[in-house]
């Protein structure tokens, strides 16, 4: 079962279009059949069964798709949901309310509604893959477009992150699409957000503590997820960041670490890291919102850390860079599923 946090958002079934009303009720209800408990409307004339919720962020995307008319493309957080980007869940940082579902017009004249925001751009046809129906915008360009309604950089970072988590892009493929892109608006402030973002982080909070690692603290980018063994080769922890000049770990603690079970693993694991001469810094959201105590916890770990004895060894990195990993897929796609391409995520 998928976890909760998983940045590959987990494969989506059951998406029903919406469908016109039909006066003959042979392609759809009749306008009176439609006001009955059976059905719920999308738009106006737009109806779905009853039954199926929009609580479903995909189904959310589909039926904003299908009031923005056929030639229009969905783009931003919306095409990287559904290209499985697990952290794009098209809820604002307060996890409740719903950002509006960005759609390129491409010569449409819808103009948007509470739903979704519509922008008067253009996205060419080899910009745009075909997902369950709908028209996206392919990755990059997606990510592009997020990044400019984001409009912070550090934030623009994240979002590069999570789509890198996802494995949709890289690192490298941002900066040359935004390079290739020189009229595109906002590219500057796009190219500076991709200079200071990473891949590796497992989630949005963890590469915000990695911001201010190398940011705030300027302690330079730590390693991320490394594997950490004792002296003798065994296994001891794969912790969030780890600076091993200075012999420092660093945890984000998010909510899934509440859980009985998941705060004995955290303790135990704390103990296996100080054990090895390593010290721990763990944070939590609250405490990530104030960079000044988190560089000043980060100092008090460095300033203990130097009169650890070191007993520990970083194992060989063996996993494939994420760019030999999409190489390897956009090989595989163009090899098995010739003129095929865009219709699976993955």
């Amino acid at each position: 079962m998928p976890h909760r946090w998983d940045p590959i958002a987990p494969p989506v079934t059951g998406l029903v279009a919406p469908v016109r009303l039909d006066p003959t009720g042979r392609r759809g209800p009749t306008r009176a059949q439609a006001r009955g408990p059976s059905w719920r409307f999308t738009a106006p004339g737009l109806v779905v069964p009853a039954g199926i919720s929009d609580d479903v962020v995909e189904q959310r995307i589909l039926e904003s798709y299908a009031r923005s008319g056929a030639p229009a493309v969905v783009t931003g957080w919306a095409a990287l949901r559904l290209q499985g980007g697990g952290f794009f869940d098209g809820l604002a940082p307060d996890g409740r309310t719903r950002v509006r579902v960005p759609v390129a017009a491409n010569g449409t004249r819808h103009r948007g509604d509470l739903g979704t925001a519509v922008a008067e751009d253009r996205v060419p046809e080899d910009e745009v893959v075909v997902l369950h129906g709908i028209r996206c915008a392919r990755a990059e360009r997606a990510l592009y477009d997020e990044m400019q309604r984001i409009g912070e950089v550090r934030e623009m970072a994240v979002a590069v992150g999570a789509a890198c988590a996802a494995q949709l892009t890289s690192v490298k493929r941002m900066r040359l699409y935004a390079a290739t892109r020189r009229w595109y608006r906002d590219v500057r402030l796009v190219k500076a957000a991709v200079e200071i973002s990473v891949e590796g982080c497992r989630s949005p909070q963890e590469d915000r503590f990695r911001q201010v690692w190398e940011l705030d603290a300027q302690w330079g980018r730590p390693l991320l997820n490394p594997t950490i063994l004792d002296a003798r080769g065994r296994f001891v922890a794969n912790p969030d960041l780890l600076d091993p000049g200075r012999g420092v770990v660093g945890e984000y603690a998010g909510a899934g670490h509440r859980d009985l079970d998941q705060h004995e693993a955290d303790v135990d694991r704390e103990a296996a890291v100080r054990a090895v001469g390593l010290e721990y810094v763990e944070m939590v959201g609250r405490t990530l919102r104030d960079p000044a105590r988190v560089v000043a916890r980060m100092e008090q770990a460095a300033a203990r850390a130097v009169h650890l004895e070191r007993r520990w060894q970083l194992a060989p990195r063996t996993v494939p860079t994420l760019d030999e990993v999409l190489d390897r897929r956009d090989r595989h796609r163009v090899v098995e599923t010739p003129g095929m391409a865009d219709e699976s995520p993955d």
